[in-house]
């Protein structure tokens, strides 16, 4: 095993048992749910939009380590930027999910790059994503 697949395994591992901005906001916080049929990975996506930019995020949910990982990262990479930062961030971390290279951008997300090569933990790595999708398009200008 390549010391950068046990970085990768270490930082999963990480966010999953500690992970980052787990809990709920209050109203008038928006609120989206997601769900993972394939495997039942489910998670409830919290965000303080504020002129559009993200004041702060939470998420609860179950599932596996992946899906929780991938969460948790997102809050922490989604913080402080524009409805319209985030929505590119999101394009650009599941293109890197399907194969594509990695933008600088993503910062330590690209440690996710190799789940592209599970592709049955493709979904697990996108759920939260997919959710705040659903919960910042509608605010789009």
């Amino acid at each position: 095993m390549s010391f950068l697949d046990n970085l990768y395994k270490e930082l999963i591992l990480e966010h999953y048992k500690h992970p980052k901005n787990k809990g709920e906001l209050p109203p008038p916080a928006l609120k989206a749910e997601g769900i993972n049929p394939s495997c039942g990975d489910e998670l409830e996506l919290f965000i303080d939009l504020k002129d559009q930019t993200i004041a702060d995020v939470k998420f609860t949910g179950e599932g596996c380590a992946i899906s929780q990982s991938s969460a948790s990262m997102m809050t922490e990479a989604i913080r402080g930027k524009t409805v319209d930062e985030v929505l590119e961030l999101s394009q650009k971390f599941k293109d890197m999910i399907h194969g594509e290279a990695p933008a600088e951008e993503l910062g330590d997300l690209k440690m996710l790059q190799g789940i592209s090569k599970l592709h049955a933990r493709v979904k697990c790595a996108t759920l939260a994503w997919v959710t705040l999708e659903q919960i910042l398009k509608p605010h789009t200008p």
